[in-house]
């Protein structure tokens, strides 16, 4: 790819991280999971044509977007390593992980797994997670990382290069059945003062 499309990619991933950020309210504690195939922003079949230099373009988006909000990040390797999540230890032990040992590299783990696991401060694997929200850039399949209930989300850009876009934030379940209240009603000031 030429240097212009490999900046237009962090500018279209910071795009559409950041309107999934503000649509799912993320912040400090929450986790986004990111699976990207580099391969199929660069116009190729996923698995076929990974590139590093796309995943650091991808990584530097992801990565203003977490700055800006606060959120925490976990980058889905592929099937090679049973898509363990590239996170950062504290977040390992914050959220009570469970650690398996590999290290990512393009050819087993996928090159964002890879880019990402030599970028951030304290990387190392967990096995799965449950995340708040998702992106998923060409179709890698993040939905076994969510949380329940997923609410698919529609981003304004459909796509980060060539590769199609999906995301979701997820939600409590709704328990109870239709006996269940799920807000407390408003007070209406005209009774308090009576």
């Amino acid at each position: 790819m030429e240097t212009a499309e490999l900046g237009e990619i962090r500018k279209q991933v910071a795009q559409i991280l950041e309107e999934l950020a503000v649509t799912a309210g993320l912040g400090p504690g929450r986790l986004v999971v990111i699976g990207a195939s580099t391969s199929e922003v660069a116009g190729e079949r996923i698995g076929t044509g990974g590139a590093e230099n796309i995943a650091a373009e991808l990584f530097a988006g992801v990565d203003e977007i977490r700055q800006k909000y606060g959120f925490d990040v976990a980058f889905q390797c592929c099937e090679h390593l049973n898509r363990a999540l590239v996170v950062e230890r504290g977040v390992l032990e914050r959220m009570r992980l469970t650690e398996v040992a590999a290290v990512p590299v393009r050819k087993a783990g996928g090159s964002m797994a890879a880019v990402a696991y030599t970028r951030l401060s304290e990387p190392c694997l967990a096995e799965s997670i449950e995340a708040h929200a998702g992106l998923d850039i060409g179709e890698t399949l993040i939905g076994m990382h969510l949380r329940r209930v997923a609410v698919p989300f529609r981003p304004a850009l459909r796509y980060v290069g060539k590769a199609r876009v999906n995301a979701a934030w997820t939600r409590p379940k709704l328990i109870g059945g239709e006996r269940a209240v799920y807000a407390l009603p408003k007070v209406q000031e005209s009774h308090l003062c009576e």
